[in-house]
């Protein structure tokens, strides 16, 4: 696929042979690996100058920053999410570490409640929290363990969308044994089985076991994230985030993919109906068979085809629902923090819930909560020895952010005859002024639970949702496109099962990743399967998919962590 400004279509009129896809994220990564196993010829485009989209880190200071990873969905077998991960080339070689507690959440007292995923142990922490509520958390646990098995049946390599009548039953059948657990955990939110508990602690608690608080969420969601954690199919890879992109980009590689860095695309050139490629940044054409999105959703839809093709259905999706409250998943604002000695007594992972003060000086902070992760636990080779890394977080709405912002979110400039797309840019006094407030606030916070914390810092980085907008284009800086559960993730998945994931009346064109989908990494990764396995079914192909057999099977390692009493500082008198 060279720059083309002729008019004929690659490869004829004939069988379809080259893709270009958009966007070198997981999504992206993943599409090009399924389409090379199944004799396509692609190439990635990617604006930024490394692989990974969200999924990524940096270095500062002799730090490596590790930006997403906390818990890997399909880390460990027994499940179709890890043959995935297989056959992307994503774990062979190394070390994935699993910590025996999901995440600890602490009040604004100092009590904390230790979300350990295995149900047995789970269940006598919480009672002896609260004798009180012994019944509901029976019945809670009681289901984690359905769900623990449940898993093994949970569909992932195949979208239902192409499944037969026959493998639809199959599928059916095989849920059966956990029938009830999955209709009483689905209809029921979160927010309405915690409000039974009579322990405040727990009444609130429960909202955060996956770190920051997820208002639309049921049940089901808690459970199948706890579930995978207690079967060690939840832990974090060796390497980080950067490096399991990485490694699918070997994978990639290997399978004879092209990846183009500092390429941005500007629009999909669409002829007679028909995605015929791309055009750059620079004035630029590349052209293929096939053209496949795995970027931003709202770019693709609104920037890349300029509001066309999208139906009655996904322009609503698109021009309404996207800008509800609560359709997308918001940004984070993070702080990272490199300290010149270790903090032995820091957990791997706790929510802190805020009091109102504190709440009020992080500037869009969606829940009064904040999420600390010592991450060097997670990720000891990332740092220098006998140092430590903070990764503090909190779900962030956008739009306080672009009220203090004085310029553009995103740029492009000229170095060197080479354009780049992600440097920094210019956002004004206010905006600044607003991320040292939310980042001195948290440093206090730290340090009255960490005392001489302060003292060890040698390295500070902060982003916000904008942030996010300059590094990958997404929307409102979200990191994970369509929430489930609601208006837009449902609308999603019945466009998806109806058209496929395309755009009705657009051929040769589908989109992958996240926006195709809801959900996180092992979501991105999946939908590269199956966007491939509807190519395949358009091109009359049989699909085919095959483990990455270069390097040995991961290994795990269960770490404890110890429970630790509220600091005297936590505590009220």
């Amino acid at each position: 696929m060279s720059r083309d400004t002729s008019r004929s279509r690659p490869g004829g009129a004939g069988a379809r042979e080259t893709m270009i896809i958009i966007g070198a994220g997981l999504g992206g990564l993943s599409t090009g690996c399924y389409a090379q196993m199944n004799g396509y010829r692609t190439r990635i485009l990617e604006m930024h100058e490394m692989p990974g989209g969200c999924c990524t880190a940096w270095e500062r200071g002799g730090f490596t920053l590790d930006a997403c990873v906390s818990w890997l969905l399909g880390s460990g077998p027994g499940n179709e999410m890890h043959q995935i991960w297989l056959e992307l080339g994503a774990l062979q070689g190394k070390e994935i570490r699993h910590f025996d507690v999901f995440n600890i959440v602490r009040g604004t007292d100092g009590r904390a409640v230790h979300f350990y995923s295995d149900p047995d142990r789970l269940e006598a922490h919480l009672i002896a929290l609260s004798p009180a509520d012994a019944r509901l958390v029976r019945t809670f646990c009681r289901q984690l363990r359905s769900f623990r098995k449940a898993l093994a049946v949970y569909p992932f390599l195949k979208p239902v969308g192409l499944m037969g009548r026959r493998e639809r039953w199959r599928m059916l059948a095989s849920f059966l044994p956990y029938f009830n657990s999955v209709r009483t955990t689905i209809s029921v939110l979160m927010s309405d089985f915690s409000a039974r508990f009579e322990d405040p602690l727990l009444r609130e608690a429960f909202n955060f076991i996956l770190y920051e608080k997820h208002p639309a969420f049921p049940v089901l969601p808690f459970h199948f994230q706890l579930a995978s954690h207690a079967n060690l199919s939840a832990g974090v890879p060796e390497g980080g985030s950067l490096g399991l992109a990485e490694s699918i980009e070997a994978r990639y590689r290997r399978l004879g993919g092209e990846v183009s860095y500092n390429t941005k695309v500007e629009s999909v050139i669409v002829e007679d109906d028909r995605a015929v490629g791309v055009r750059l940044s620079d004035g630029g054409e590349l052209r293929a068979d096939i053209v496949v999105s795995a970027c931003d959703g709202y770019t693709t839809a609104m920037k890349f085809l300029d509001g066309a093709y999208l139906g009655e259905d996904y322009r609503r999706l698109y021009t309404e629902t996207i800008h509800e409250p609560g359709m997308v998943f918001p940004g984070y604002f993070t702080l990272f923090l490199g300290l010149s000695r270790p903090f032995p007594e820091g957990d791997p992972c706790t929510t802190y819930l805020l009091d109102d003060a504190m709440a009020a000086e992080l500037t869009g902070i969606r829940h009064p909560s904040i999420n600390v992760q010592f991450r060097s636990r997670h990720y000891p080779e990332l740092s220098p020895h006998g140092t430590a890394v903070v990764y503090a977080t909190y779900f962030c709405d956008i739009a306080p952010w672009r009220a203090l912002d004085e310029g553009p979110e995103q740029v492009t400039r000229t170095r060197g005859g080479q354009e780049l797309h992600t440097l920094p840019v210019r956002h004004g006094r206010g905006y600044y002024a607003a991320k040292r407030r939310a980042r001195e606030a948290l440093v206090d916070f730290l340090d009255r639970r960490h005392p001489g914390l302060r003292d060890a810092v040698v390295v500070r980085d902060v982003s916000s949702p904008l942030t996010q907008v300059r590094y990958t284009g997404n929307h409102d800086g979200t990191v994970l496109g369509w929430q489930p559960f609601v208006e837009s993730g449902e609308t999603l998945e019945k466009l998806v099962k109806k058209h496929g994931p395309g755009l009705p009346g657009l051929r040769d064109f589908y989109q992958s990743g996240v926006w195709a989908t809801t959900g996180g990494l092992i979501r991105a990764a999946a939908a590269g399967r199956h966007v491939m396995q509807f190519v395949c079914r358009d091109d009359g192909r049989p699909f085919t998919a095959s483990l990455d057999l270069t390097a040995p099977p991961p290994t795990h390692r269960v770490i404890p962590v110890p429970g630790r009493p509220a600091a005297p500082t936590e505590r009220k008198s």
